[in-house]
């Protein structure tokens, strides 16, 4: 017998608990995770959706309940997972640089498909979010006329994965913190857009974090940068997936270049809050705004494959001998996020505490001629640190941006502060700052 034809999107992937770690003295964070987030956008804006899942049998009461709680009007059960929880511990999802996911038991674990005969073919629209599990064997009880959209973000080890999909795929959605992205297209992207149109996708998704997104009309060969919103972060967990599933499910209704700013807006709204019934408000908020006066307010536009043209003088005490996690931890973030670190310590030496005078003026010359070159200057002034204060003050005066971030709070002057482009403890701002400085830098000069 014929199955009616669903006109609903459907989210297939797996299903996880989320804990996130607490902070010293505080609480931890433990809600469903994985297919859940994308579930979790969609719910908050409004759009109805089933969802074909995998997961843990001891999840299966808990994850149909929330889900039909929350928008979904059918959960098919796709298959199960054996010999592993389907746990994901999550590091604190306020940091800058990559949190670390760690899926308890995920060499052993084990996934069985469930029969699910002809269940699947009454889609029309799916949204695939790769995990442990066969993509082969959706390819075959999804309808061959099926749209297919993947987020190819984690769990795809190559493009060549896909072949099964070829000529069905409508829409590839990755990130820039993608491994299968960074080991392969971080310095060029030229592969990944040849690869997405040798398998018949129409478009390409770029999400780049803080500095926006780029939409790639593969057929047309156009590109549209969408601007991202620059705000604290309070969740970082699960906003690809809020993102890729909102735009693809709107993509039929609205086109791309919509369909991807409403996505846009779910997950800025995700980052801010890990409480769904706010998400939905702030979301059903955003949704006022129309795709023209969205893109008119702004925003931070930096492409990943920009960044590495515009120098960041590093000036902190990066010697062997301080001990200084703060500087550490802004270095990796700003590394994380593909920018031209610059460490004038590194490049022109650590100075002996005896130095001779000699030495002492050769490493300054060094040193000053690098400001000189750089773009902007990152400043992590620890222990009242002198020779730091005085790159601050240089940069200044010669008209490079500053951006201080002083976490210990030794640095609370006026000169400091009135001079900085950005002075804050707190290390996502900061990085925001850099974001915002370098992006209206391009904005000049394009």
């Amino acid at each position: 017998m014929m199955r009616e034809v669903s006109d609903k999107p459907l989210l297939i992937g797996e299903v996880y608990v989320d804990y996130t770690l607490p902070k010293i003295g505080g609480d931890q964070k433990v809600r469903l995770g994985g297919l859940v987030h994308a579930a979790r956008g969609l719910w908050a804006a409004d759009i109805a959706y089933a969802v074909a899942a995998i997961c843990p049998a001891y999840l299966r009461t808990e994850t149909e309940n929330y889900l039909k709680s929350h928008g979904c009007t059918e959960v098919i059960w796709l298959g199960a997972v054996f010999d592993a929880p389907n746990v994901m511990i999550i590091g604190d999802p306020t940091e800058t640089s990559d949190q670390g996911y760690d899926d308890l038991m995920r060499q052993v674990k084990r996934i069985v498909f469930e029969d699910v005969d002809s269940t699947l073919d009454r889609f029309r629209q799916v949204v695939i979010f790769p995990g442990k599990f066969e993509l082969g064997y959706l390819a075959k009880v999804l309808h061959l006329d099926a749209t297919v959209f993947l987020d190819i973000a984690y769990d795809v080890g190559s493009l060549a994965e896909l072949n099964c999909f070829v000529g069905r795929i409508h829409g590839l959605f990755i990130s820039t913190s993608s491994g299968l992205f960074l080991n392969n297209w971080s310095s060029d992207i030229t592969g990944l857009i040849e690869g997405s149109r040798s398998l018949g996708a129409s478009h390409l998704i770029l999400k780049e974090n803080r500095g926006g997104s780029r939409l790639f009309d593969l057929k047309n060969s156009k590109v549209i940068e969408l601007p991202a919103s620059l705000s604290s972060t309070v969740n970082s967990v699960g906003v690809g997936d809020a993102y890729t599933a909102v735009a693809s499910a709107l993509v039929p209704t609205l086109g791309w270049h919509e369909a991807i700013v409403r996505g846009v807006q779910v997950a800025t709204a995700y980052t801010q809050t890990t409480f769904p019934d706010d998400l939905k408000l702030d979301v059903t908020r955003q949704f006022n705004l129309d795709d023209a006066t969205f893109m008119n307010l702004g925003g931070c536009r930096l492409p990943w494959h920009e960044r590495p043209k515009y120098k960041i003088y590093m000036a902190g005490p990066d010697f062997t001998y301080i001990n200084k996690p703060e500087f550490d931890s802004a270095l990796d973030s700003l590394n994380y996020h593909n920018f031209n670190v610059r460490r004038p310590v590194k490049e022109n030496g650590e100075l002996k505490r005896d130095a001779a005078l000699s030495e002492l003026l050769s490493v300054y010359s060094s040193d000053y001629q690098l400001l000189v070159e750089c773009d902007l200057l990152f400043a992590v002034p620890l222990e009242r640190d002198p020779g730091t204060l005085v790159e601050v003050g240089l940069a200044i005066a010669m008209g490079i941006p500053v951006i201080t971030f002083d976490p210990r709070h030794e640095n609370q002057n006026t000169m400091v502060i009135g001079g900085s482009a950005a002075y804050s403890d707190s290390l996502d701002e900061c990085i925001n700052a850099v974001f915002s400085q370098i992006s209206n830098m391009r904005a000049e000069t394009s």
